[in-house]
Parts: C-alpha cells; structure tokens; sequence
C-alpha cells in the first residue's frame, strides 16, 4: 500500500462557453496532487475569455456582455472580472503599436473618427487618428492608432517621430483631410515628402455653404477644377467658377479651394492612375465606417488606451470574420458568385497599384530605386 493514497475530492466550479460545470477534483492525502486539465486556481475554461474578447470587439459592452452570458449559457461573471478579460491584450496591443516598419512607405493615409472619452469628471471628444501606409507591393497596413483632443502641429510632429524611430525613413506621398500643422510636421521628419489634402474631403468643406437647391449645380461646377488636366488649368476653372453666378452666390466654397490649393495641387502633377490612388482618404474612410457602427453602442470610453484597445480588436475582429467567410467559399467553381467581402483594410492590395508604382518610378526615381 502506497503511504501517499486518494482522499476523495473537493467541489469546484468553473465557468465554460457552454455554461457552468460542476467538478469533483480528487485530493490526495499529502496534498502533493496537481490537476493538469484544470489548473489550480482556474475558473474559467473552454474558450470563453476568447468569446468574452470577441463580443467585446464586435461592440458589446462589458454590462452587455455580463448579461449576455447569464441569459445565454447561465455563467455569471462580474463586470470587473470582464473588464480584466478584456484587459489582457493590452501587451498585444503595446506590442503592435510599437512594431518595427518598413523603411519606405510610397503612400500614407491619415484620418480620425470623434470617440467620447472621461478626462477627470468631464467627458470630453477626442480624436482617433489612424494611419494606414501602402508598401511596395501595394499592401495596405495600419501603421497604428492616436488619440489627441486637439490637432496640431506638435501633436503631428510627435507621431511623425515615433513612425521614424519605428523605421521608416521616407514617404513619397502623405494624403490627410488638411489636418492643421500636418505639413509643417512632416517636413520636419520627412523633408521631401509631399502632403496631399483629400480632394473628397476639400469638396465636403466647399459644398458645406452651399443651399440645397444649388448643390447639384455646384457639384458639377467643381468638377472642372479638380479633374483638370493640370495645375494652371485648374487654377483657370477655379477663376471661372468664382466669376459665374455659382461663384458669386457662393463665394465661401471659392475660399476653400483658395485657401488649399497648395495642397490641393499636388496630384494634378502626376497622371490618371496615379491620381485615384492618392487624390482621396476613401480607402481609410471605410474602415472609420465599420468602427463608428462598433463604438456607437457606447456612451464614452474610461481612458484613452480603452479606445485604442476597442479600435485594435475591432480591426483584428472584422479582418478575421471576413477571412472566415472567404474560406466557406474558397474552391467554388468558376462563375459562381461569392458573397464574401474582402479584406477591409489590413492586407488588402491597391487597385492597379503596379501601373501607378512604375508613374511613382518616373516621378521619384532617386528616392524610390534604393528600395525596388
């Protein structure tokens, strides 16, 4: 007889993706026994920190997420125990915000969405920024994400400065929404880059004082301009809009123009499939879409690294569930129509991206060949 032997079991429950189990762990008379399927000191097990983290970056919040596990599969688990659930990709999190880059970018997209965040007893709105850059190949990439309250050009310094000191070293092309102090930013890190305000972005500023009824017409007016064939044409359509009726009952949409054309005129220089892939911030503006529809459900956010945690985790969220969908069809027989959607941003290829790296080539060929 062995002088270590069983002495029966204690009770212990743990919570599951499929509900609460109840187990009898066994107990040794020494007390030397170890369980290896549920370790000690385990409550939660099958998965179901992994579904808590996938309701949470579908939208859910953490009381919605509280009772959706009781009313669902009968685990009740504090708000404080989700919220650390939650909490433990914030290493990854950290880890992806300062990830090394690539050294040469062709193009970099910035835009921000509004979020609502407490600061001390107040809620007040921030602004996300996100950056996503293009590489050689075309590949889009989310380069990271930063939360300010106010823009300007220290803030857009600080995070020229940390893109550089993660590796890249140069940038062709920086298309953003005429963000104040950007291009003094970026020529303090990237001297020769070129910053191009969003032409979609110009003509929502521009057709914002103008009256429902002229819209149309406007809209039509404006084309001229920004599809001239270059600068000196659309600096002629721009003076003939401002002497036309539409011109002159709308002098503030004039202004705006005037007010950008430095930046405005950039890609009126470089030819047509060059200009589609940096005259617009739409490619960045589509994933703002998909994370304003998660983060709407909340009132505010605690902190600053809450957003950017959501904001991460929702990206991650939307790439994987696409990806699934994309599997289900893979190996469908020509001709067939596939539903899935591909991939919304991270990964995703630029349209006609190799005709408009050979136009980058013609236009930057000192700077581009060191890294082809």
């Amino acid at each position: 007889m062995h002088s270590n032997s069983r002495n029966g079991s204690f009770a212990k429950t743990v919570a599951t993706s499929v509900g609460d189990v109840d187990l009898a762990i066994p107990r040794d008379r020494d007390g030397s026994f170890t369980p290896v399927l549920v370790p000690k000191g385990s409550r939660r097990l099958g998965g179901l920190d992994d579904m808590i983290i996938s309701l949470y970056a579908g939208g859910m919040t953490v009381r919605d997420i509280e009772h959706h596990l009781v009313s669902t599969i009968g685990t009740e688990l504090s708000r404080e125990t989700i919220s650390k659930i939650t909490d433990e990709v914030l290493d990854e999190v950290l880890a992806w915000q300062q990830r090394p880059l690539e050294a040469f970018y062709p193009v970099i997209y910035l835009d921000a969405l509004v979020v609502k965040v407490r600061d001390g007893a107040h809620v007040r709105n921030k602004a996300a920024h996100i950056a996503v850059g293009v590489d050689l190949d075309g590949i889009k990439h989310v380069l990271g994400i930063w939360i300010q309250a106010t823009e300007g050009a220290k803030f857009w310094a600080g995070v020229c400065a940390q893109l550089a000191n993660r590796g890249i070293q140069d940038v062709l092309i920086v298309c953003c929404d005429g963000l104040t102090g950007f291009p003094e930013a970026i020529e303090a890190t990237w001297p020769q880059s070129t910053v191009q305000t969003c032409v979609v972005h110009l003509i929502r500023s521009a057709m914002r004082f103008v009256n429902y009824k002229s819209r149309k017409a406007v809209a039509a007016a404006l084309k001229p301009i920004y599809q001239a064939a270059h600068e000196d044409a659309a600096l002629a359509a721009l003076t003939e809009f401002a002497a036309s009726d539409l011109g002159i009952a709308n002098p503030n949409t004039v202004r705006v123009f005037e007010d950008a054309w430095d930046r405005f005129t950039p890609f009126l220089a470089f030819p047509p499939m060059l200009r589609r892939v940096i005259y617009t911030t739409n490619a960045i503006e589509s994933l703002n879409y998909q994370l304003r529809k998660i983060i709407k459900n909340r009132g505010h956010f605690p902190s600053d690294d809450a957003v950017v945690k959501l904001l991460w985790l929702a990206i991650c969220n939307i790439e994987d569930k696409r990806a699934r969908d994309r599997a289900k069809e893979r190996g469908r027989a020509p001709g067939v129509k596939r539903n899935a959607e591909g991939r919304l941003v991270e990964g995703q290829i630029t349209t006609n991206w190799k005709q408009a790296l050979s136009q980058l080539a013609i236009a930057y060929p000192d700077r581009i060949q060191p890294y082809l």
